[in-house]
């Protein structure tokens, strides 16, 4: 959640950021009169505990009649300590309660508006051309043995499918070249949880706005991660940590209820419910989050760079932005046969808005405590199959694979197989 005290010493900053993710900027005047009151409620209870500490003194020494009255006035002053307590914590609790539901605060320079209104940083490679009519990413996967949605949906419904022959192994072979860059520039790999408790869904930011995305299990109140993001921020949850930055990466299946994507990108790979992922997440110093957040795009760019497909990094617009991301850079490769690029990572600045839900600390030069920033970063999806089979496809209906998959995958070109 936001800072309180940065609130109150810059609330137009707060505004400001309302306006760009076009979210209600009213919300600012009620956290700044819920804050208010809360404080006042807090110095009143204060003082009338130290009022009450103050006055059992005196009825220790009193007697007779005096003692009576000062008995009286001590229980009715003990009443008002607690009615005085009951008030300022349940003002508290809306002040959490509204606060839990304001978006973090954008970065400086980030982009004003919606969905459409992103800004093309870069164009990296050259877009194909054929001398043949080029065939999709189906089309092509079930003629190679690679991808069977048929069975996918007769076993568990519409927008699952099955990896098949080649098609596993070219994931695998792609899941494993980013976990080896991952530690290469120093990520400890991790293989996290998939289901989740409330508290580190909540913390992330995932059960507000799209919360209707994410599967629940509620007898067993857990969450499946649409992410490992999650599981990796809720690691050190409340938590000091000692050194920073901190940078992990998971390889994890990722589960999406895709709500309110009905007929969309129904075909093939694109956008389902079961997918696997290698994450890249950094906890660093607040001051260091700029950086560190241009880093993680590096690495995306360099992981693009190895399978050798064209693409274009976009700053994604505040009112595209989740809850958590005060910024965040997508990296869209080229799909021919939709003629346009498709999202493939995502970078995201999350400053200390996580870190804040899920108390995740380091000490300062000054040996304070505070909390850190937490960054996250796509190094390679299922999704990613989809980009290489097209880019790479050849008038035969087969497929040259990248040169950095081949060492994993032990082929240089996928072949159609007979059926």
């Amino acid at each position: 959640m936001i800072d309180l005290r940065a609130l109150r010493e810059d609330p137009d900053r707060l505004r400001a950021s309302q306006r760009a993710r076009g979210e209600d900027e009213k919300v600012v005047d009620t956290l700044l009169e819920l804050d208010t009151r809360r404080r006042a409620a807090l110095s009143s209870f204060e003082s009338l505990r130290a009022e009450q500490k103050s006055f059992g003194k005196s009825v220790s020494k009193a007697q007779g009649d005096e003692r009576q009255a000062l008995l009286t006035r001590a229980k009715e002053l003990a009443q008002q300590v607690k009615d005085a307590e009951a008030e300022a914590d349940r003002l508290g609790a809306e002040l959490d309660a509204v606060l839990k539901n304001v978006p973090n605060l954008i970065e400086d320079g980030a982009p004003a508006g919606g969905e459409d209104d992103y800004v093309v940083l870069e164009h990296v490679g050259e877009v194909p051309t054929f001398d043949f009519e080029p065939r999709d990413h189906l089309e092509l996967g079930e003629s190679l043995g690679a991808i069977d949605m048929e069975r996918g949906a007769k076993v568990s419904g519409a927008r699952f499918y099955y990896l098949t022959g080649v098609g596993a192994r070219l994931q695998y072979a792609l899941l494993n070249l980013a976990m080896e860059q991952a530690v290469e520039n120093g990520f400890v790999p991790m293989y996290p949880p998939v289901l989740v408790k409330p508290e580190a869904m909540e913390g992330t930011g995932f059960l507000g706005a799209h919360a209707a995305e994410v599967y629940q299990l509620p007898e067993d109140d857990l969450y499946l991660v649409g992410t490992s993001e999650v599981p990796l921020a809720a690691y050190h949850m409340n938590e000091i940590i000692d050194a920073l930055p901190r940078r992990y990466t998971a390889w994890s299946s990722c589960f999406r209820r895709e709500a309110g994507s009905y007929g969309k990108d129904t075909r093939g790979v694109i956008r389902v419910h079961q997918f696997d992922k290698v994450e890249m997440f950094s906890y660093c110093d607040p001051a260091d989050a700029h950086e560190e957040h241009l880093r993680l795009l590096n690495w995306e760019k360099e992981m693009l760079a190895k399978v050798e497909i064209p693409y274009r990094v976009i700053d994604v617009a505040a009112g595209d932005l989740g809850a958590s991301a005060a910024r965040k850079y997508d990296c869209e490769a080229w799909v021919p046969t939709q003629g346009r690029y498709r999202e493939v990572t995502s970078t995201s600045n999350c400053t200390d808005f996580q870190a804040r839900r899920l108390s995740v600390r380091f000490k300062d030069a000054d040996g304070r405590s505070r909390p850190v920033a937490t960054l996250n970063g796509t190094l390679a999806t299922t999704r990613w199959i989809v980009a290489i089979l097209e880019n790479h496809q050849r008038a035969d209906g087969s497929v040259r694979v990248p040169e950095a998959l081949r060492k994993y995958l032990g082929l240089e070109v996928l072949e159609p197989v007979k059926r």
